[in-house]
């Protein structure tokens, strides 16, 4: 039996604002779209996507599950996300290789720095 996975499902107050802004910042292109649910891929036919659909709580606590990326240049990409509207994270400490963000409805994810070899 195999298993391929095709997506993950990210819980959202505004689900299509939330799926057009994750696709402008990882550059990936909307597959599907209706009213109130929006699929994103790296390309048409590559999984897995992102599917956004609506739910009537807000987020309430961390994530339990959160991305992490890996930019070529760190501090230009932290300043990228930024500029396209998320914001830091409060959780900062002395000596971490990340940066954490949250997306613009509280999502946490992670830009890391560069390898160390």
């Amino acid at each position: 039996m195999a298993l391929e996975w095709e997506q993950i499902i990210v819980d959202s107050a505004a689900p299509v604002a939330l799926g057009r802004w994750w696709a402008e910042a990882l550059g990936w292109v909307v597959v599907d779209e209706s009213e109130e649910i929006i699929e994103i891929r790296p390309e048409p036919d590559r999984m897995p996507g992102l599917l956004f659909v609506p739910v009537p709580e807000g987020k309430t606590s961390k994530n339990r599950l959160h991305p992490d990326f890996r930019p070529d240049d760190q501090e230009a990409e932290v300043a990228r996300l930024l500029s396209l509207g998320a914001r830091r994270a409060d959780t900062v400490q002395d000596g971490q290789h990340w940066v954490t963000l949250l997306d613009p409805e509280g999502n946490e994810f992670c830009v890391l720095s560069d390898r160390k070899s």
